[in-house]
């Protein structure tokens, strides 16, 4: 069961499974999203499971909200996209009430310059609006220059952890046949250590599999 709290905003929601996975633990719930499209896909998938729900479209570096107004502000595999991650981490920080939790769940990065680099190319390609994907040293940097206390920092953490195709996760995000096949010859070129590195394998029938790795960082600010 979800400890209750009083409000959640979910920035960069998508199309809102996070925000309404609080139904029921949380009185009041904002969804902040740029694209409309999605804020009305969070809008249906509310009004179908009967959870009442805010919506509000902006960039997570700008968020005409109050600020001190949330118990919990969480952005969950968005902030690869933020155009500035100072920005959006401060905006985040300034909706927290005092006391309040900013937690953070995206896409990793690898301490590695190499591997990172390979991950870097891969996932622009996969998809174009990806701005970066950062380690764990560098999230953690970001929670302490805000003055949030990190409470956890837990990495290397999986989505698919049976591995995702990378066909499949080109169709998801709708790369493209072209895309897809650069990624695919840049696995089968790349350095076996990068590639383990990054948790990616090629199985029986010579799919590369990729376990969509994350990390999850909470933070409490200042009372």
């Amino acid at each position: 069961m979800l400890p209750r709290v009083e409000s959640v905003c979910d920035v960069g929601c998508g199309a809102g499974h996070t925000a309404l996975f609080f139904a029921g633990a949380a009185t009041r719930i904002v969804a902040v999203d740029p694209a409309p499209r999605m804020l009305e896909q969070v809008r249906q998938l509310a009004a179908e499971r009967g959870v009442a729900v805010e919506t509000v479209q902006a960039f997570a570096e700008s968020i005409p909200l109050d600020s001190a107004s949330f118990d919990l502000v969480i952005s969950r595999l968005s902030a690869h996209h933020f155009s500035s991650l100072d920005c959006a981490l401060g905006e985040m920080v300034r909706l927290a009430k005092p006391g309040g939790r900013v937690a953070v769940i995206d896409l990793e990065g690898d301490e590695d310059p190499a591997v990172d680099g390979f991950n870097h190319e891969t996932e622009l390609l996969h998809d174009p609006t990806h701005v970066r994907s950062y380690p764990g040293s560098r999230w953690k940097e970001q929670f302490i220059e805000a003055s949030l206390q990190i409470e956890f920092c837990e990495t290397r953490l999986r989505e698919v952890p049976e591995g995702l195709t990378i066909t499949r996760w080109c169709e998801i995000s709708q790369s493209g046949a072209a895309a897809l096949e650069a990624i695919r010859e840049r696995m089968a070129t790349a350095p076996p250590w990068v590639l383990a590195a990054l948790d990616i394998a090629c199985d029986e029938n010579g799919e590369f599999r990729i376990p969509v790795r994350t990390l999850l960082l909470s933070g409490r600010k200042p009372a």
